[in-house]
Order: C-alpha cells, then sequence, then structure tokens
C-alpha cells in the first residue's frame, strides 16, 4: 500500500494579496507559505495538492483556478457559503525583505478541522504519502481545530504517511503568546518525521543559540531528518547519524525574499521523494530558492524558472 502512495498534500491557506511593485502600484495575486509549496512541488513534476477551506465568492474562485493552472490537485479545497478569503497586503523594502500586514480573522481556512465536511480532507491525508504543514498553518485554528487535526496527524503517521513541518513561525498569528505557540509545536513536533525550520525562527522561539543546538532540540522529539535553513548560509542537514553543512551555491542580492523558505522547502520534499538523498536535495533547495529570490512575488513566473 505504501509503495502506490505518491501524492504530497499541503495544509493551510491562501491569501489574496495586494503586492507593491517597484513603480509604487500594487498588484493582486495569491499567496501563501504552503500553498506556495503545493505549487513548486507540482512544477517539480509532484502530484500535489492543497487542503484549506474557501467561500464561494470570485477571490476564492481565482485561488481555485490558480491551483488548477498550476497543477495542483484541489480534491481537498473545502467550500464555504457567504465567506471570503483572508487579505494581505505586501510591501517590500530595498533589501527585498517583506513587509506583511493582513485581514484573516474571517478566513475561512482557520476554520478546516471544524466544518461539517472535514472528513474529506482526513481522507485524502490517509491515502497521501507525504503531508506537509507550518507553524503558520497551526497558528490559524482553534484548540479544538488543532486537537483535531494533530489527532489526524498521528492517525496518518500510523498508517505509513510521512510528515513534514516547517515552523514557519510568525509572533503576530500566535497573537505574541508565546507559551501557547511552544505548547502547541511541541505537540506538533511529536507527529513529524522531516523538520525543515529556518534558524533565526527558531532562534526567536527557542531561543537557540546555533543551527546546531537546533538540530538537537528536535532530535529530542525523535526527528529522523532535520534541515536548518539559514538564509544565505550553509543549511545544516541531519539526517540518521550524519549531519553536514551544505552551502549556497550562490550568493544572490535579493530583489525580494518572499517565498525563500517555502521554495527551498518544496524542492527539498520534491527531491526526497524523489529518491535523491539529504545532501543532494539541499543543494537542489538552495538552487531553487535562489532563482525564486531573484522575483518579485512568490511565485516566479515560468519563464523565468527556465532561464536559470
Amino acid at each position: 500500500m505504501a509503495q502506490q502512495r505518491s501524492r504530497v498534500v499541503s495544509i493551510g491557506e491562501v491569501m489574496i494579496e495586494l503586492a507593491r511593485g517597484g513603480d509604487g502600484r500594487f498588484g493582486i495575486g495569491c499567496s501563501g507559505d504552503t500553498f506556495n509549496v503545493a505549487v513548486y512541488l507540482a512544477r517539480a513534476g509532484i502530484d500535489a495538492a492543497f487542503a484549506t477551506a474557501l467561500g464561494d465568492d470570485p477571490y476564492s474562485e481565482a485561488i481555485r483556478a490558480l491551483a488548477a493552472a498550476e497543477g495542483v490537485a484541489g480534491n481537498y479545497m473545502l467550500r464555504t457559503r457567504g465567506r471570503l478569503p483572508g487579505l494581505a497586503v505586501i510591501d517590500t523594502d530595498t533589501a527585498g525583505a517583506r513587509h506583511h500586514y493582513d485581514w484573516r480573522e474571517e478566513s475561512p481556512a482557520r476554520d478546516l478541522f471544524e466544518l461539517p465536511d472535514w472528513g474529506l480532507v482526513a481522507e485524502g491525508l490517509m491515502k497521501a504519502k507525504l503531508v506537509y504543514f507550518s507553524g503558520i498553518t497551526l497558528s490559524l485554528y482553534s484548540n479544538n481545530g488543532i486537537g483535531r487535526f494533530l489527532a489526524l496527524i498521528e492517525m496518518v503517521r500510523q498508517q505509513g504517511v510521512k510528515v513534514a513541518f516547517d515552523g514557519n513561525f510568525r509572533p503576530r498569528g500566535w497573537r505574541g503568546d508565546l507559551s501557547r505557540t511552544r505548547t502547541v509545536f511541541m505537540e506538533a513536533l511529536k507527529r513529524v518525521d522531516m523538520a525543515l525550520p529556518a534558524y533565526d525562527d527558531e532562534a526567536v522561539l527557542w531561543g537557540d543559540p546555533s543551527p546546531e543546538a537546533t538540530v538537537e532540540r528536535l532530535q529530542a522529539f525523535g526527528i529522523a531528518e532535520i534541515v536548518v535553513k539559514n538564509g544565505p548560509n550553509s543549511a545544516l542537514v541531519a539526517a540518521g547519524s550524519k549531519s553536514e553543512f551544505i552551502p549556497v551555491p550562490e550568493v544572490v542580492v535579493p530583489v525580494d525574499t518572499t517565498a525563500a523558505g517555502d521554495s527551498f522547502n518544496a524542492a527539498y520534499i520534491a527531491a526526497r521523494v524523489s529518491g535523491k538523498g539529504p545532501a543532494e536535495a539541499a543543494g537542489a533547495a538552495h538552487r531553487l530558492a535562489g532563482q525564486v529570490i531573484r522575483h518579485r512575488g512568490a511565485l516566479m513566473p515560468r519563464a523565468a524558472a527556465a532561464m536559470h
């Protein structure tokens, strides 16, 4: 049964995004950390699906259309009547750093595991090869939703499904409640096979003094495969009994750092589910992230991807 599984299911939220361009004008698009991962997985030829909840409005339909155009399966995008997706406004400074302002309290994605038909998502996860989610995913849900979700993750792991997680810690999403964040993360980490954290996030949330400390802390949860991203610095890969730093092949001055980590995660997962080793997968992940940050927005144009 496990050998027949091929799909990677990413779980989270897609928002309508207004991003300021170089001319000061705003363009409209769709983005979300785990959605970005699903898109880049699909572009890598992986059978990818995205699980979320959307409304029945034109903007929700635009999100569904984008997913379909990118080859991301929408079987687990639940529809809710009278609800609107979240809205984000993005400014990018001269260093390529992203400043994010959002309105998402009424987003239907927040209720994914409390909707009447959430069992459809559960069925999809049970059939997956790998499930991916992030700390931003966890920040969406109520305590009841988190309880259901983590119970489901535990169940799918027992069926042989692998689980990948990026902490992707954003204090605003947790209303600054570090105690609750740490409690939820610790419960999630007990159910993870592959951790893909960014060191700067881990340093803020846990006070880790180094990427090595991050690896040691995560290994205490029994996580077998850990990749600590560290911006333009080498990524630390720890799998099995081996630990090594994989350098960035080319340091790029970023135009926009949006989705650097998401694209890294997608390329790493794509390589691993395709049979590549951890070090080779990290090299591929560096290369894709380096391409993505040369362009504005989370999803670089396909033509640009072919050029590099």
